[in-house]
This record gives structure tokens, sequence and C-alpha cells, in this order.
């Protein structure tokens, strides 16, 4: 199997050939923290999380590289409306982000450096810039000339000439260029400040990025990756400042993922549609929300609704369900037969696995891989079924078992199936309870009531208490160890 990305800089498919065999280096853009995250940056992040996963689950070393934007107007904007200083806002933010980050079974990255951390290192290259003639300070400030980088504008495809005929651009004195960007600002009376060469400031946005990546992961890394808001201007400031210093490339693969909209509407916060993680996950089952980030390729576009989240609901209830169908009819068969896990590595690698790993090496296709674990799932139940039918061989148990390893594995890539399915579903029927305001110790009455209807063979009374729970959204299912209850959605 052979790994093709597509790389945004080359606008097609390459194959994966890190700089290191055997080894990944990945640099992702994180949250300036300010406020708390929204969905949009729960697709990102969750993107590269699988990315992560799979490099992992297929035998790669990684050094993951994820950083907080701790300096900017927008921090400083919020301490000034708070009455407060830049370093709480931050913290706060930043403790926010991991509580979403947790619950939404997001991996550390293997350095998560701050900015604010950092400005030995961006003044260090900064330094370097102006040394090449690649940058100027004036009054406090220090500009990038984007004249000087002849390549300015290769990955958003712009041309400088163009921008500056037909783009509205603010006007700043100090600049020789109007798309020249600031890699050094000047402290104003009250803002926090570093010293530095060229007086009392602090860094630009993009700076830092060039910084820490080349402190963390060398000249040359493998993935470069973030929104596709980035694509211009930051990540194209980001390759003028790091090629401009280096003389040569300093990404391999540069990957961008889609938007987020919400009811066919770009999510925006002039419309008042911008859906903070921490209120989608009391809605949803965070495990869903990361099904349904997953359900389109991480290039396109994916629209948030109602319908899109109940229906990821229902299908991690389906992969759940199959889980818990699996233990309670295969525990006693894996205790008569012994260790199971005996040849571990055919067990894990199963067809299903394989199958999951075709579609990520395509430009790492959660969408198929998602329709490979359904497959699996489907396969499985099937063969439960003539279980029941009749007597199954042990072969066909370890066949079995095997395949659920493989929606174990693929689930884990995925970021979900971490649950044990009974600790699931008691929690989504509490959950469910609550939101349907029902007495649950007056159902468990009635499906007792039920269950002696049916010994009795008073099947009238039996289908009348059932058709009363229908009309409450209560679903009653019968199996050989009793009776049990669920919210129909």
């Amino acid at each position: 199997m052979t790994l093709y990305i597509y790389n945004t800089l080359s606008r097609k498919k390459e194959k994966f050939e890190p700089v290191k065999s055997g080894r990944v280096s990945m640099y992702v853009c994180g949250p300036t923290v300010y406020d708390s995250c929204h969905i949009g940056h729960a697709r990102s992040l969750i993107a590269f999380d699988v990315i992560a996963r799979y490099f992992k689950a297929t035998g790669y070393e990684i050094t993951y590289v994820r950083n907080f934007t701790d300096i900017d107007d927008k921090i400083i904007n919020k301490a000034n409306q708070l009455g407060t200083d830049t370093v709480k806002v931050s913290d706060k933010y930043i403790k926010e982000f991991y509580t979403d980050m947790n619950a939404l079974n997001v991996e550390r990255a293997t350095f998560e450096p701050k900015a604010t951390d950092n400005i030995d290192q961006i003044i260090t290259v900064i330094e370097q810039l102006i040394q090449k003639n690649m940058a100027y300070h004036k009054n406090g400030d220090v500009f990038f000339d984007v004249i000087s980088f002849k390549e300015y504008g290769k990955l958003s495809g712009r041309k400088i000439e163009d921008m500056i005929a037909g783009a509205r651009v603010d006007v700043n004195e100090k600049k020789r260029n109007p798309f020249d960007f600031v890699l050094w600002k000047k402290a104003k009376p009250g803002e926090p400040h570093w010293e530095s060469p060229w007086g009392n400031g602090r860094p630009g946005w993009h700076i830092e990025c060039s910084a820490m990546s080349y402190k963390y992961l060398g000249e040359l890394f493998d993935i470069h990756g973030g929104g596709k808001d980035l694509i211009f201007p930051h990540h194209e400031n980001e390759i003028a400042q790091s090629e401009g210093l280096l003389g040569k490339p300093f990404v391999k693969y540069w990957i961008h993922n889609g938007f987020v909209n919400i009811d066919n509407e770009k999510m925006s916060k002039s419309l008042g549609n911008f859906l903070m993680i921490k209120d989608v996950i009391k809605a949803c089952h965070s495990e869903a929300v990361r099904l349904f980030l997953l359900s389109n390729h991480y290039r396109s576009p994916i629209d948030y609704s109602d319908k899109a989240m109940k229906e990821a609901n229902a299908g991690l209830d389906k992969l759940y369900a199959l889980l818990l169908r699996v233990k309670e009819n295969t525990d006693e068969a894996s205790a008569m037969q012994g260790n199971m896990d005996s040849n571990t590595k055919e067990l894990t690698d199963g067809m299903y696995w394989k199958l999951f790993c075709e579609a990520m090496d395509d430009d790492f296709n959660t969408a198929r891989g998602i329709g490979v674990l359904y497959d699996a799932v489907r396969n499985v139940n099937r063969m439960l079924d003539k279980a029941k039918e009749s007597s199954m061989p042990w072969e066909k148990h370890e066949k079995m078992i095997s395949h659920k390893k493989d929606i174990i594995k693929i689930g884990n890539t995925l970021g979900i199936l971490f649950d044990l399915p009974e600790k699931y579903f008691s929690e989504k029927k509490i959950k469910d309870i609550e939101k349907q305001s029902i007495d649950p110790a007056f159902i468990d009455k009635m499906v007792q009531n039920r269950n002696k209807a049916r010994k009795e063979k008073n099947w009238e009374k039996a289908d009348n208490i059932r058709m009363q729970l229908e009309k409450m959204n209560v679903v009653v299912e019968d199996k050989p160890e009793g009776s049990v209850w669920k919210i129909k959605k």
C-alpha cells in the first residue's frame, strides 16, 4: 500500500515520501486563544488528529507540533474588554481548549508551544531576514518585503501585481509595499511587550509559525496543515519567510481542510450561526460529532444540521449495538475456546483493516473508510444471524472476532469506539430520559407488567402496554436474558 496526499502547493496528489524513513514530522496551526473553539476548529483539529492516528497505526513514528497563538490584537482587545491581562485571557481559553479536545478524543500533539514562550527564537529569525535584506525595520516595526521573495503567491495562486491592482489594502506609510506584512509590532502604551533590537514590541502572527516549526522540526519537514482560510495570507507568508531565509523549500506537503457550513449557510459571527464545541457536545455524543465531521472528505465542505447530527448519532448507535451484540453472543464461546488472541497479527490486520487502509491511503479518505466500517458491521451482523440458525463452527467465531478487532481498530483510528458498549447505552439511556422527562421507575414497572402478561399469555394486555410505551417514545426489546427498553429518537 502506498499513501498519496493532495498537496495544495502542487494542486495534485503526490506519493508520500517522508523526509526520514519511518518518521513523520507535521506542523498544524493551532488556535488564537481569545474565545471558545467553534465547530470549524473541531473540523480541522479532528481531521489532523485522524491523520496523526493513522500514521501511528501504520507503524510510523510521528512528531506533531500544534501551536497556540497567545499574543495577538484579538487577545489584547478581549483583555481590555474584560479589564484583565492577556495572560489570564489566553490561559483561560487554553484550558477551555483542552476541555473541548478531551471531550472530542483529540490526542495531544508531541509539542504544543506558545508564541510567548518562543520570543527569542522569533527575534533571531527576524534578525536573519533583515540581514538577508528580506525584511526592514522602521520606527519600531519590522516588515517582510514581499518583492524580495520572487515566488510569493505560489501556494494561493495569486500574483502580487494582480493583488495590488484589485485589492483594498490598509494604507501604512511605514511599508514599502502595501502587501508587506509585519514581523514585529511596536508596542502601544499599556500593551504587553518584549525587548528587541528594534525596541519594545511583540511578534506578528505569521512569523511565530515559521520560527516554531524551524525550532521543533528543522529546516525541512513533511506536512504543514490547517484550514483553507489559512492558505492566504498566513501560509503564503510562512513560505515567503521560511523559504526566503533558508533558500529552499521547508515543507513537502501542504494540507488544508474544508469549511463547516451551518444549514447550508457559511458559518459567520455576523449571521449569528457560530456553534461552539462546548454547546454541540451537550446535545450530541462527542463520538457522533467526530463521525459527522469525518463523513465527508477533509478537503470538501461539510454542512452541519440537526438532521446530519441525528444521522451521525444513529450511525454511532449501530456501531455500539454491534459491539454489544458480539459481546453477548461470543463471551461464552471465547471462554470455551481459550485465548482467541494467540495469533494477534492475523486477527488484528484483517480484511476490513486492509480495505480501510486502502481508503486512507487515497488522501486520507475517511468518508470511504467509514463506509468500510459499516460494511464490516453489516457482515458481522449477518454472521450472528446465521449463528442463531445453526451451531456456528469455532473457526467462524474466530473470523468474527477478527472482524470485530478490525472494527475496533478502524474506530480507534477515527477516534471513536472507546466506550464499553454497555456503558455507552447506559449513559445514552440516562440522557434520553432527561430529555424526555420520563420516570424510569414507572417505565420499569410497565415493562414488568408486560412481561407478566406475556408469561400468562395475555397477549392483548401485553400489546396494550407496548402501545402505551410507544406513545411515550419507549421501545421494548425482548431478549433471551430479559426485556430491555430504550428511548426512541
